[in-house]
């Protein structure tokens, strides 16, 4: 993509990484003595705040602790914090996070909760013993069991399997996760799921539970795909693709649930996610919080389920994950790279299959290995430059393309989005794009940012243009001649999208209104001078006129170029002539608030 940059939440630097938070804990070791104190701290008559102090008494650490007590009828919890609290009926249970279980000698612990009724905690035990000095038993958490594997698969169900864990103390019962969400709990190792939607993918894990109730780490993920239902749209047969930005979530406000309130989920089949980075030559999630950590409300959510703070997988994925359950026919692949950090694929290009190997790690992730279809490359661009130069050689391309389909094989989609530049020994010609395309579903050739700002004081041309005209400031430097570069070089039509920038570029100090004006530099945006999106410029600077199949407008002293419904429908009409696959665009939140610009891609491919 032209622009985009990475957008950092604060708040991430306050959270500690998953793994680190894993590596706290460990299971409880050998035997020792240890006391639990009750403390009521506050009462304003209707609740109270109550806190429980964990003491080790005892001469040998302890790696785990659980706090039993019963409350009378009245009293309950209502919120708790450093602990793990359930109940059953009047019987309360508190079990360590995962960074505050190891209690070395002498070292204690508190946890506290709000409290509703007036009540005081009775028959105390901490980890099944006596909470005032007693025995505590050591006890390890059972190992993760094996991964399952799937037979029997129906339309609406299919049949797991998988090796038994082990524990010291012995295995209770398995819990069956479908996307990170408990379905079952089974004593056997073996589970039918049933009730599944046709034609649908979904990932299971398995977790073990011994007979102290501790749960142990998670089995490697199976994914599943039920018989029946269909790979392709609910209308025509033609690609309606839109990037969603990770970092809109922020500034943008723009979040996946305005893809079902703006009406668009109904219109596409498929969703790039950008932007994962490239780093060392490997695939890696960028802004993890707002990947798979930011918490959405009920009102925010796809579903209109609240995450709650425990929940295997929050943000983007998870409201993902939401929006395929609701819109089945949608498929999302991760996109790498883009402007900013296409800076790592001549190192991945170097070793092919070991970027790949990476690429699929992060997309079969157990947390949401059900969320992705496929994978898109943005490498801006092979052998010539973009932010960055590349000279990894012609042959990079189209090696990383093969590298991708080895690895993740016939059933997930691999995409590139690639340059649009058809002048003669331009980037197209850089690279062997044409032999690339035999790995490739489909190209999503970027037919826009054409013209812009970037060259300071013009001329004023327009960013998107669907054809040459008279006074183009460079030749090839249009939408008709970069697809028929492409199909010169044996890319086959329909391995080819279209094109849409939901945005425009401008000019100020421009004193003409038609195209080609002198100019004194980028005009005023909301987010990065001389670009603003379609749903501001629609109003804040109506279109005045046409031109190679796009719109510009002037207004006060500014020139600005982007596409409408109308001019998007005549691009749709050249798409269906040329037999393109499709179209896509650059990207939702650019939108107006009920998709008046994906409605056009829609109608116009249908």
């Amino acid at each position: 993509m032209r622009f985009g940059q990475r957008c950092t939440a604060g708040l991430t630097t306050l959270l500690l990484p998953l793994a680190a938070l894993v590596g706290l804990a460990s299971p409880a070791q050998a035997a020792t003595s240890a006391t639990a104190t009750y403390a009521k701290t506050q009462d304003w008559g209707t609740g109270f705040e109550g806190k429980w102090t964990v003491k080790n008494t005892g001469t040998t650490s302890i790696s785990s602790w659980t706090v039993e007590w019963d409350f009378p009828s009245g009293t309950s919890v209502t919120s708790a914090w450093d602990a793990d609290v359930t109940s059953s009926g009047a019987h309360w249970t508190a079990k360590n996070k995962s960074w505050n279980g190891t209690l070395a000698p002498g070292a204690a612990v508190s946890f506290g909760f709000n409290g509703a009724g007036s009540g005081a905690p009775a028959n105390c035990k901490l980890n099944g013993s006596s909470c005032d000095g007693g025995s505590v038993p050591g006890d390890n958490a059972p190992s993760a069991p094996g991964t399952p594997t799937a037979s029997g698969i129906t339309d609406t169900s299919a049949k797991l399997s998988w090796s038994a864990a082990t524990d010291d103390k012995g295995i209770k019962n398995y819990d069956v996760l479908r996307g990170g969400t408990k379905v079952a709990t089974v004593t056997a190792t073996s589970y039918t799921d049933t009730g599944l939607t046709p034609g649908t993918d979904y990932s299971y894990t398995v977790q073990a539970r011994d007979t102290a109730d501790q749960t142990g780490p998670a089995s490697g993920a199976v994914a599943v795909r039920t018989t029946g239902g269909t790979t392709t749209p609910p209308t025509g047969n033609k690609v309606k693709l839109g990037y969603f930005t990770e970092w809109g979530v922020y500034g943008r406000n723009y979040h996946v649930k305005n893809l079902v309130t703006s009406g668009s989920a109904s219109k596409i089949t498929h969703i790039n996610y950008a932007f994962g980075n490239v780093k060392d030559g490997k695939c890696v999630v960028d802004d993890t919080y707002a990947a798979y950590d930011k918490a959405y409300t009920a009102d925010q959510s796809v579903s209109g389920v609240a995450d709650t703070w425990d929940q295997p997988l929050r943000g983007n994925f998870n409201q993902l994950r939401q929006l395929k359950a609701k819109y089945p026919n949608i498929k999302v692949l991760y996109s790498f790279g883009g402007w900013t950090y296409s800076g790592g694929f001549a190192q991945a290009a170097a070793n092919p299959a070991a970027f790949a190997a990476s690429c699929k790690a992060v997309v079969e992730d157990p947390r949401w290995a059900d969320v992705f279809d496929g994978i898109d490359i943005d490498w801006e661009y092979p052998n010539a430059c973009g932010l960055t130069c590349d000279t990894s050689g012609a042959a990079s391309f189209k090696n990383l393309l093969a590298g991708l389909r080895s690895t993740f094989g016939a059933n997930y989609l691999v995409t590139a989005a690639i340059t649009a530049d058809g002048s003669s020994g331009g980037k197209l010609d850089a690279a062997d794009y044409g032999g690339a395309s035999a790995y490739a579903d489909w190209y999503n050739v970027m037919t826009y940012d054409y013209f812009g700002a970037f060259d300071a004081d013009g001329p004023t041309a327009p960013h998107s243009p669907l054809t040459s005209y008279a006074g183009i400031p460079a030749a090839g430097f249009n939408s008709a001649d970069a697809i028929a570069k492409l199909k010169a070089k044996g890319v086959p039509a329909a391995k080819l999208l279209l094109g849409i920038g939901f945005y425009g570029r401008g000019w100020t100090g421009v004193t003409q209104s038609a195209p080609g004006g002198a100019a004194t530099g980028a005009a005023p945006g909301t987010y990065e001078a001389g670009i603003e999106d379609y749903k501001i410029l629609k109003t804040s600077c109506p279109a005045t006129g046409t031109i190679a199949g796009t719109a510009y407008a002037y207004c006060g002293n500014n020139w600005w170029s982007y596409d409408t419904p109308a001019t998007i429908a005549g691009k749709m009409t050249w798409a269906k002539n040329q037999s393109l696959g499709g179209a896509f665009f650059w990207e939702f939140s650019g939108d107006t608030s009920n998709g008046e610009l994906v409605n056009a891609i829609s109608g116009g491919l249908a």
